[in-house]
This record gives C-alpha cells, sequence and structure tokens, in this order.
C-alpha cells in the first residue's frame, strides 16, 4: 500500500499546475522576471489556462534548468 501512495504522489506531482508566482520562487526568481522571459520567448514553457491564468508544469521548469546546464563559464 505505501508504494501505490508513493506512486500517487509522484504522479500528483508530475502533473501539478505551479501559478507564476511559486514558478518564480522554485526558479530563484521574481515574478516579473518569469513574466519577462515568457514574453521574449526564452523561459520555461508554460501552460495557458485563460487570458489571466498561466501555469507552469514542475517537468517543464525542470527540463527548462537542465538545458541551462554548463560545464565551462566559456560555453555560449
Amino acid at each position: 500500500m505505501q508504494e501505490n501512495i508513493q506512486e500517487n504522489t509522484n504522479l500528483a506531482d508530475l502533473t501539478a499546475l505551479l501559478t507564476t508566482q511559486q514558478a518564480a520562487a522554485l526558479l530563484g526568481y521574481k515574478p516579473r522576471m518569469l513574466e519577462a522571459r515568457r514574453v521574449r520567448g526564452d523561459g520555461p514553457k508554460y501552460v495557458r489556462i485563460s487570458a489571466r491564468a498561466i501555469r507552469y508544469r514542475p517537468i517543464d521548469l525542470h527540463i527548462w534548468i537542465e538545458s541551462r546546464l554548463k560545464s565551462s563559464t566559456s560555453e555560449p
């Protein structure tokens, strides 16, 4: 039974939708910075629920972070 609870928790984590404020806090940004990246198109993928409701999936934040990993300061 413990395994089922663990599996359900992981599934819930992957399908959760975070607000801009929650996503920004997770990334160490202020919400305005995340909004600016969204406008420029260089931020993490997001879900537009409605004209005023933007949400982020944790998996997309993780993928975006991973895409920005560098090994050296000389990398672009």
